[in-house]
């Protein structure tokens, strides 16, 4: 059943208070384009509500009750943010779950090196990325440097107006027809994915002429500038991601163009949800999780214990300090799982089956189930939960949808839902509709984010 357009039913109140989130969430998405700054700037909108370190509270022995607010990082790219309600833990938690991770470009550990009169820094692929977007075009670097001496050195160039940018460079047309007969994925190799740098030779007479000119002169301008070495390299996580803000897309201005809304769309939104409602019956979680697109592993997915431990914590400090209690808390939890679906794509109308497609601009989208092929992989989420939801977002005037990612057989994808749900909790793939999901610039529809929203204030308030 298709449901109507959101953006027919907006009054001029709700123009602007979607306008105004809108604005925000570009802002956010321009100036944090990794899980680290994502991270960062996600702590300081938390303090400004209230919310305080975890670490600090376990330190002091404080006790938490109703009311109180904490965050707890691991490893810097990933928060947990918690609104204590007023009905113990035991019985429950709301959570809201999105990952802050996108697909991208890493430096390798070993990525300076010089060919051709050119300075290049070699990359390894992160997540599921078509080769051919990455070539020709304006790229920045974000990430950090950490060096022996425990110093950490930011790094972030090619967004502001006089910064330099980076490329990776294209075979020209006049010499691409054995390209131009190839796979689109196998057009552009992924170890050719080198980023140039620079292209200017180090001047030095005499005896100490550099062997490496031009791969000299860029250690000497980064050692000018951040004070490394190219050895610090060896613990450095650095991001090759496009170079640019988000922007309005359309003449309307009824759409988002910008880099990882996969799935920075649904942590913004449910950031903003679990910031904006300040008082709670069921204590409410937003956990911005990393590693979602490469399985979510490692001590900052969602499969380390992180989730688990934490909970255990605030428990304790709240004075429900058993493993039952725990155990009883996670099994009685209900969770909106938040990724984005696939946005239904005229141009490619036969990927998609339009009555179980999610459409742009027709609100919040519910996936009962992702996965591939017979729901391989897949969370599905049971019929009862599922109308509880349908109840709560009706009830608050949310504007939703049900969807599929895709045709059944026309590929697939996953989420950190069936994590979860290994705890025996109501958890459903929830999100906002996306085109050209994993490219460099992602398209979001206004209406939508400001759906998901409301969707998700509505989830913690009532749920």
């Amino acid at each position: 059943m298709e449901r109507p357009n959101a953006w027919k039913k907006y009054d001029e109140a709700a123009l602007a208070e979607l306008e105004d989130l809108c604005g925000k969430y570009r802002a956010f998405i321009s100036e944090n384009k990794t899980e680290r700054e994502c991270v960062t700037a996600s702590i300081q909108l938390a303090e400004a509500a209230g919310y305080v370190d975890l670490a600090a509270c376990v330190a002091e022995g404080r006790e938490l009750k109703a009311g109180d607010k904490v965050y707890a990082v691991s490893h810097n790219k990933t928060l947990m943010l918690v609104n204590l309600g007023r009905r113990p833990m035991e019985q429950g938690m709301n959570i809201l779950g999105a990952h802050i991770d996108s697909p991208r470009l890493d430096l390798k550990q070993n990525p300076l090196y010089e060919a051709g009169d050119m300075a290049y820094l070699d990359t390894h692929y992160y997540g599921g990325v078509k080769a051919y977007h990455w070539v020709a075009t304006p790229l920045a670097l974000h990430g950090v440097i950490c060096k022996k001496d425990g110093m950490t050195v930011e790094i972030a160039v090619g967004e502001d107006a006089d910064d330099p940018v980076f490329c990776i460079s294209d075979l020209l047309i006049h010499l691409a027809s054995e390209q131009m007969e190839k796979p689109a994925g196998k057009a552009v190799d992924h170890e050719n994915l080198d980023v140039i740098v620079g292209g200017r030779p180090v001047v030095i007479e005499g005896d100490d002429e550099a062997k490496e000119p031009v791969k000299q002169m860029f250690l000497d301008i980064i050692k000018e500038k951040y004070d490394i070495e190219e050895e610090d390299f060896l613990s450095a996580e650095i991001e090759v991601v496009p170079a640019g803000p988000a922007r309005e897309m359309g003449f309307d201005r009824s759409m988002i163009l910008g880099h990882g809304q996969d799935d920075r769309v649904c942590a913004y939104t449910s950031l903003a949800a679990q910031l904006d409602v300040p008082q709670v019956e069921t204590t409410s979680v937003t956990l911005l999780v990393d590693k979602e697109e490469i399985g979510s592993v490692g001590a900052s997915g969602m499969t380390s214990r992180f989730f688990e431990n934490t909970v255990a914590e605030i428990m304790a400090l709240a004075g429900e300090d058993s493993p039952l209690a725990l155990r009883r808390c996670l099994a009685n939890s209900r969770m909106l799982s938040s990724d984005v679906s696939a946005g239904f794509d005229h141009l490619y109308a036969d990927r998609f089956e339009k009555k179980n497609a999610a459409v742009m601009g027709h609100g919040l989208c519910f996936n009962k189930y992702t996965g591939s092929r017979g729901k391989g992989g897949s969370n599905d989420a049971d019929a009862e939960y599922f109308a509880l939801i349908r109840d709560i977002m009706d009830e608050a005037g949310v504007d939703y949808q049900t969807c599929e990612l895709g045709r059944i057989g026309a590929g697939g994808g996953g989420t950190i839902a069936y994590i979860l749900a290994e705890y025996g909790m109501d958890v459903i793939d929830s999100g906002v509709a996306v085109l050209s999901m994993h490219a460099l610039w992602e398209a979001t529809n206004k209406a939508d984010v400001y759906e998901a929203y409301k969707g998700y204030k509505a989830f913690i308030s009532r749920a």
